[in-house]
């Protein structure tokens, strides 16, 4: 996808502050400090739209940035921060859990995790949790350009296995200083919002 446009639209705390023009939504979850800000900035070709926190952790909004006015990219706080407290936790997963399985809008989500460590407990837990609940979710390999070329297909395995990822599941390498699954990554996006987009015509 060539991106024109790209917009910070606002910093939800809540669904009376989610944007009203049903817009395709695409979600971003992962633990801090995984690089969904970087991720966000390369797919845009723009240095710093989104911007990481200088505290990980403590950002509690949902992110909302619109793009080419076809789509939003909807960047949720990073989970597993140990110093986000117990409260601050509940409220997010709360927010987090309504949003997933009430948001009309919401056509894929993102995981993302570290390619150089096998997956948290907090990101096998997300998994199975999206999986439960038959939601899309395409998982994002980060920092791929950290790992040597000849070990790539081995943190590719470890992903894989932890999170149970099925022959066929989606799963995209990705690395936010050399543009690697840039390409592939808006194909599959472009294919979530197109299969939305042909939903939408059937209805009418």
């Amino acid at each position: 996808m060539k991106v024109t446009k790209a917009e910070f639209i606002i910093s939800a705390v809540g669904p009376d502050q989610f944007p009203v023009d049903a817009l395709p939504e695409i979600a971003l979850a992962g633990r801090s400090n995984v690089g969904k800000s970087s991720l966000i900035n390369r797919l845009i070709n723009r240095k710093n739209l989104a911007r990481t926190s200088s505290t990980p952790g403590k950002t509690q909004q949902l992110n909302y940035y619109r793009i080419n006015d076809d789509l939003y990219f909807v960047d949720f706080p990073g989970y597993g921060y140990a110093k986000v407290s117990k409260t601050s936790r509940k409220a997010w997963g709360q927010m987090i859990e309504s949003y997933l399985l009430e948001r009309e809008p919401l056509k894929l989500v993102l995981q993302m995790v570290d390619l150089r460590h096998p997956p948290s407990k907090d990101d096998i837990m997300m998994h199975d949790w999206l999986r439960h609940h038959g939601l899309p979710v395409c998982v994002v390999g980060t920092k791929a350009d950290k790992i040597p070329k000849t070990r790539r297909e081995k943190h590719y395995k470890v992903i894989k296995q932890e999170l149970g990822i099925l022959p066929g599941g989606l799963f995209i390498p990705f690395s936010s200083e050399e543009g690697m699954g840039k390409e592939e990554l808006w194909s599959v996006i472009s294919s979530y919002i197109e299969n939305d987009d042909e939903e939408q015509q059937r209805e009418l």
